[in-house]
């Protein structure tokens, strides 16, 4: 009676070691540290590894035995979706992932948006399988970012929140740059100016932003640049109570269309409005279009990023470099400081002149004596 042919054993790192005569590492280094083998030793290891069907070494057993996941966790303020959508997050994200590529490290986004329970925060942190964390402009009472801190790995903070104990962090100054943008309108001749901006805490609220609403934000970027348009009024006497805030909780186009209507609405008298990023200002632009507003004659209209559809549109805005904020704070993730120091890296600015701010008109100028 003829035996039944026994299905072969796949290979294992041992015994493709033993068959080839050589030791596990070598078998390992030719899958994860090439460089340590000559070019005709790991095609050999290569070839009988393809032809025994041995997929390579186990990454979850890797990770056990080094502790290192490979990865690199990325938290985030917002739904996932709304990073593959918003031009600001997505030049970041470009920059990040490009650290991690020449890195050789994987990339985890780790979402911490509105809507999510706080009770999954530490669940979804605690299981995430990475070496570090990336911490992208989230607020600093976020729950999500308290887990982070509790594991206890290398973080980085990118643009906020600041003075995370033990983190390092990428940034710009937002409040200098808006300072110096809002003192250019003021140099133009604007006296009265709105402000629009994205949300200032985690909950949900939209409209008019009082002065206790202004004095506790819970993101520092916000907080920041509204305080630079504050500045530049204080220094040129204007009323600081005077000054309309207008407050989106959801950062669309859609929000910044709605709401330069309420701005207008409220003070009618505004022939300038700041808004605290491209996308807000380009709804605004949207809805001065629509109302038969001009812009910049009749309205003067700003953001702050630098985004590619504003920079198509002409608008006045402050650029900031996303991409290489996402390429820093990789960096120094990866290479953190000899000592376990925190490193702070500030980057530069720039304020574009587009098409989209300009003198008021002489109707709109106050008269001797206002």
């Amino acid at each position: 009676m003829r035996r039944s042919r026994q299905p072969r054993r796949q290979a294992t790192l041992a015994s493709l070691a033993a068959e080839l005569n050589i030791s596990r590492t070598t078998v390992s280094n030719a899958y994860n540290r090439p460089d340590q083998l000559s070019p005709e030793l790991r095609d050999r290891v290569l070839e009988a590894a393809k032809r025994r069907g041995y997929p390579g070494p186990d990454p979850v057993a890797r990770s056990l035995r080094t502790r290192k996941a490979g990865a690199v966790g990325l938290l985030l303020t917002e739904a996932l979706s709304y990073s593959f959508r918003d031009p600001a997050a997505m030049r970041f994200l470009s920059g990040l992932a490009e650290s991690c590529e020449t890195a050789g490290q994987g990339l985890l986004l780790i979402p911490a948006g509105p809507g999510r329970r706080e009770e999954d925060a530490a669940t979804v942190v605690q299981q995430a399988g990475v070496d570090g964390f990336v911490v992208y402009s989230v607020a600093d009472d976020d729950p999500y970012l308290a887990a982070v801190c509790d594991r206890h790995l290398p973080m980085v903070v990118c643009d906020q929140p600041r003075e995370v104990p033990g983190a390092s962090l990428v940034g710009i100054d937002d409040r200098g740059a808006m300072r110096d943008l809002t003192e250019y309108l003021i140099g133009l001749g604007h006296r009265d100016i709105g402000v629009l901006s994205m949300r200032l805490g985690r909950d949900r609220s939209d409209g008019i932003a009082d002065a206790e609403r202004l004095r506790s934000p819970n993101f520092h970027v916000q907080r920041e640049r509204i305080a630079g348009v504050r500045d530049a009024l204080f220094a040129a006497g204007r009323d600081l109570q005077a000054l309309t805030v207008v407050e989106r909780f959801e950062h669309t186009e859609k929000s910044g269309y709605f709401a330069a209507a309420e701005a207008l609405e409220v003070n009618p008298r505004i022939t300038a409005l700041v808004c605290t990023t491209d996308v807000l200002a380009l709804g605004a632009l949207d809805w001065a279009r629509r109302q038969g507003i001009d812009v910049p004659g009749r309205l003067s209209i700003t953001g702050f990023d630098g985004i590619e559809d504003a920079l198509r549109e002409g608008l006045t805005t402050v650029r900031q470099p996303q991409e290489e904020k996402g390429r820093r704070a990789g960096a120094l993730l990866m290479k953190p400081s000899r000592g376990g120091v925190a490193t702070v890296e500030m980057l530069g600015t720039e304020l574009l002149h587009g098409k989209t701010a300009a003198r008021p008109s002489a109707t709109d100028l106050p008269t001797s004596g206002q």
